[in-house]
């Protein structure tokens, strides 16, 4: 029941923020060569229309990321970045994470290598109506990320 309630809810959700799944048939972009440092990014992807939930996560985050920066230089290979999915120079990087409306990223590089984990279930669930519970949360994967 539950599960069903988060579906149904889910599905509400992307409708009023307007995300629906994008053509595959729009031009590709070029390829952008960037040398990502060893560090921890915090991706924010979102739409031109955002609901009170979806601006609650970014508002959030930022805060979250903003106080991990001032607090400690543990944080300083932590960076945090907004996408609009909607503009055409974003499109390849919403296909690498498989993003089609908004969510939340965590992508650890170290080594050259990367590990993401989704955290937009999490973010839904909890940045509106639960602030607390998802900065505290958000905080902690962040802080597992940079070990």
């Amino acid at each position: 029941m539950k599960r069903m309630l988060f579906l149904l809810a889910t599905c509400l959700l992307l409708s009023s923020c307007g995300m629906n799944s994008r053509n595959e048939t729009t031009a590709q972009t070029e390829t952008q060569t960037e040398t990502i440092k060893d560090g921890v990014e915090v991706l924010y992807f979102h739409g031109k229309q955002r609901c009170a939930t979806c601006i609650a996560i970014e508002k959030n985050t930022r805060a979250v990321t903003d106080s991990l920066q001032t607090v400690s230089s543990d944080h300083t290979g932590l960076t945090f970045r907004i996408i609009d999915i909607s503009k055409a120079e974003n499109e390849e990087l919403a296909r690498k994470y498989e993003v089609t409306w908004s969510s939340l990223f965590l992508v650890r590089h170290k080594n050259g290598q990367e590990t993401a984990e989704n955290l937009t279930e999490f973010a839904f669930k909890n940045a509106r109506k639960s602030p607390e519970t998802f900065q505290a949360g958000l905080a902690r994967k962040i802080h597992e990320m940079q070990q």
